[in-house]
């Protein structure tokens, strides 16, 4: 039976698709066409088909409005550097497809996930002669991240961003042994609501009876959602500022130091490699998920490890320099809370003459809020628009940025290119010794500058 089984499905598999390009392509095209089709009733039902494969991996699950990428990063680098095996699931992909899915920091190769959406390919044509419908695409690319881990790498643990929200957010599927909720911020509030309670509502939703929960939430009504979700779940709550705290040492990019004090062990002098001192909660939030997965999973960890991982950790497209002349940051900031970080980092870390300042944005964001943080900062404004489909045009964020400028009585030189490499010439045209160029917006133009200045390719770039 069996035997027939495997023969029949490698037939299945070998009449799908013949390369990569191909089975991304597929991938890709699945997007929904009438908005995000959240819900877990497509990911059941091929986790059954399946066999399960999510019960056979140790998930740390990663939620949160902004951060959730560098905590990642943090988690990954610290677990590798004591001798565990990692994968990481992240969205969205800053160059290839391939980024998002990774294990001891490589990408999956092609050849592997070829061989895997020949897998899933039949199951998806499966689902959607049912009520079900079609996967969607993150749906595709999460069941194949799980297949990955669970058949083909084995990794002691799986480092699990979510994508939007939690409770209805597709990785969902998975129990983990550790949750983690960064913050809650104002961003997919036309999806998971209008206020920060509502939005942690949604976030909460990651939180799985007797899972300890790490937090960095700090709005009062938000987190009064999160300490009710963990009562009732019978979790334990390890918050930011309450049972774990950190103190700056050194804001300086590129020497970041801080202190972190958790109720079980104290670390002073800890290095921050990613800039901004927003990177200290991120790190903070990493470091304290680290001690709890010690005091609960018997997780082995070194302090000499741990300070080298802190200190070497990377996460492209956040305050990422990737260029020294002129000095060009990316930074990938797109709502209020992310501006606010930016302008932060700014005014802290970085030192310079003048700021240059370009941006993109998509239209589905709060750019208002994220306008008001960083546009007093800048002596010179770029506007430009993604190469992606829902970009916000070039001129009607100008327009944004006009009326604003003109309230706060600022007066910045502007200019308005649709192309995003002249905006880019325009945006180094300004700079002169001691200046600094910032691009910022959507990771869309983030990934699509990125590729080009780092090695004068384009980028795939994509959720």
């Amino acid at each position: 039976m069996n035997g027939t089984s495997e023969e029949g499905a490698d037939k299945a598999e070998s009449a799908c698709f013949q390369t990569y390009g191909e089975a991304v392509d597929w991938i890709n095209s699945q997007v929904p066409l009438l908005g995000i089709r959240q819900g877990l009733g497509r990911m059941e039902r091929l986790m059954e088909l399946l066999g399960h494969p999510e019960r056979r991996l140790r998930f740390i699950h990663v939620a949160g409005t902004n951060g959730k990428g560098s905590t990642c990063a943090f988690l990954t680098e610290a677990l590798l550097r004591n001798g565990y095996d990692v994968g990481t699931f992240t969205s969205p992909y800053i160059t290839k497809f391939t980024n998002r899915l990774q294990y001891n920091g490589r990408d999956i190769s092609e050849e592997d996930l070829l061989r895997l959406a020949n897998r899933v390919k039949p199951l998806a044509d499966e689902l959607a002669a049912t009520e079900l419908g079609a996967p969607t695409m993150f749906e595709l690319v999460t069941t194949i991240a799980v297949l990955y881990f669970a058949s083909v790498v084995f990794p002691d643990y799986v480092v699990w961003e979510a994508g939007l929200g939690g409770r209805r957010d597709c990785t969902n599927i998975v129990t983990p042994v550790l949750s983690i909720i960064t913050n809650i911020g104002h961003d997919h509030m036309e999806i998971l609501g209008d206020t920060v309670a509502k939005i942690a509502e949604e976030k909460a939703g990651i939180v799985k009876p007797g899972v300890p929960l790490v937090s960095a939430v700090e709005q009062e009504d938000a987190l009064e959602v999160i300490r009710g979700v963990c009562r009732e779940k019978k979790s334990t709550l390890y918050l930011l500022n309450r049972d774990y705290r950190y103190a700056a040492e050194e804001t300086e990019a590129g020497k970041q130091r801080m202190t972190f004090e958790g109720p079980f062990r104290r670390y002073p002098a800890l290095p921050v490699s990613l800039n901004g001192p927003h990177q200290f909660k991120n790190a903070a939030v990493a470091m304290m998920a680290l001690e709890v997965l010690r005091q609960y999973q018997a997780v082995q960890l070194e302090e000499e490890p741990l300070y080298a991982a802190f200190g070497h950790t990377r996460w492209p497209g956040r305050l990422e320099r990737v260029s020294d002349r002129p000095p060009l940051l990316l930074d990938g900031a797109h709502n209020p809370e992310g501006g606010a970080a930016l302008a932060e980092a700014l005014r802290e870390s970085f030192r310079y003459r003048k700021l240059h300042l370009m941006l993109g944005m998509i239209a589905s964001k709060d750019h208002d809020g994220f306008l008001r943080q960083v546009l007093p900062l800048a002596d010179t404004v770029v506007f430009t628009e993604p190469d992606y489909h829902k970009k916000l045009q070039a001129a009607a964020l100008a327009e944004k940025a006009d009326r604003i400028l003109r309230e706060l009585d600022l007066a910045p030189k502007v200019s308005v290119h649709s192309d995003w490499k002249t905006a880019l010439d325009a945006l180094l045209a300004e700079c002169e010794e001691g200046d600094l160029a910032v691009v910022s917006g959507t990771l869309y133009l983030i990934s699509d500058v990125r590729s080009w200045v780092l090695h004068r390719s384009e980028s795939e770039k994509g959720w």
